[in-house]
């Protein structure tokens, strides 16, 4: 049996996960094969900013970085960064996900976003969320996830606190009916 591919598409996590790394998360699956899978979570800022991001690899800011929030894309690699946008231009290392999303690590996009002339949409995370071999197709059976196709809008336009209940949207859920506990508004 040919289990389904979820690359490209969102994960929104049930209300009843209760793992902080993915609480309410959305996370956008980058890569997913026999192998296992791959993710960035997209509503989950840190406190650090891309100009905090920028001076710590000691690039020169030519742009107001300071209301750019970097989000915690996932417990894996944490100290690695990875950029979501659309796939207008290639970057040194950049993995085209789809014909809307690619994903940047390398250091000449960060350069570029501190002159100005980086992508005009784009996700800053550190670290990623990873799954063994079978274990989001084992998670998704087990009603942690609900999946839909991702969406370019909530990914770089949406408020990053409307996210969560956004992309369930897509699928008519209302997650505020589907919490386990009553007395939450």
């Amino acid at each position: 049996m040919h289990s389904a591919n979820f690359t490209d598409q969102f994960l929104i996590a049930m209300p009843s996960l209760e793992d902080p790394n993915f609480f309410h998360s959305v996370t956008y699956v980058c890569e997913h094969s026999e192998d296992g899978a791959m993710g960035i979570v997209i509503n989950h800022p840190t406190d650090l900013t891309l100009e905090s991001v920028l001076e710590h690899m000691g690039i020169s800011i030519e742009v107001d970085a300071s209301q750019v929030p970097v989000f915690n894309g996932g417990p894996v690699q944490p100290d690695r960064g990875f950029i979501l946008h659309p796939p207008e231009r290639r970057w040194t290392s950049t993995m085209q996900v789809s014909e809307r999303i690619s994903v940047t690590t390398s250091r000449d996009i960060l350069e570029a976003m501190a002159r100005g002339s980086g992508p005009e949409s784009y996700l800053i995370a550190l670290g990623y969320a990873g799954w063994g071999p079978g274990q989001l197709e084992q998670e998704i059976g087990e009603n942690a996830w609900l999946t839909c196709a991702s969406d370019p809008d909530i990914l770089f336009q949406q408020p990053t606190e409307k996210r969560w209940q956004a992309a369930a949207g897509r699928l008519g859920v209302d997650l505020s009916l589907m919490t386990g506990q009553a007395g939450h508004a």
